[in-house]
């Protein structure tokens, strides 16, 4: 900083200057002096204009980067939101698919048992209707051999 230099050479001109006999005074060349203050009032603003906008700028920076943070921080959460989401639907869609495939499979067994039934009854209908046939051809042979 030009301001910190400026106050060290009024600094070394206090320390050059001539002491003050029985005192606690010293001599310096009084122009000298003015004209270093007056580079220090010119250049002080612009140095305290820049403290201030670096200031600012620290300021922004941190915002920008909370900002940044709170974006990152509300996306993960809706994308964790998303993913529990999609998990309870699946968690549905599979005991749905479990309660279907039971209900088939259930159903298919009724379906089965009763072709079973159907079929053993139809047997069964056959079974009487070729008893009186066999009963009936029995009886034909018995009367063309002559009724023995």
């Amino acid at each position: 900083m030009d301001v910190l230099n400026l106050i060290d050479e009024v600094e070394d001109i206090v320390e050059a200057g001539t002491s003050v006999p029985f005192s606690n005074k010293v001599m310096v060349d009084k122009g000298e002096l003015l004209e270093i203050i007056k580079e220090i009032r010119i250049k002080l603003p612009d140095e305290i204009k820049q403290a201030a906008w670096i200031k600012d700028e620290r300021q922004r920076i941190l915002a920008e980067a909370q900002k940044d943070a709170d974006t990152i921080i509300n996306e993960a959460n809706y994308k964790l939101k998303e993913m529990i989401d999609e998990e309870e639907i699946i968690k549905i869609a599979n005991a749905r698919a479990e309660e279907i495939i039971t209900r088939a499979q259930n159903n298919a067994k009724e379906i089965r048992l009763g072709a079973l039934e159907y079929a053993d009854s139809l047997l069964l209908e056959t079974q009487e209707s070729l008893k009186e046939l066999i009963q009936l051809l029995n009886e034909n042979r018995k009367e063309l051999r002559g009724n023995d």
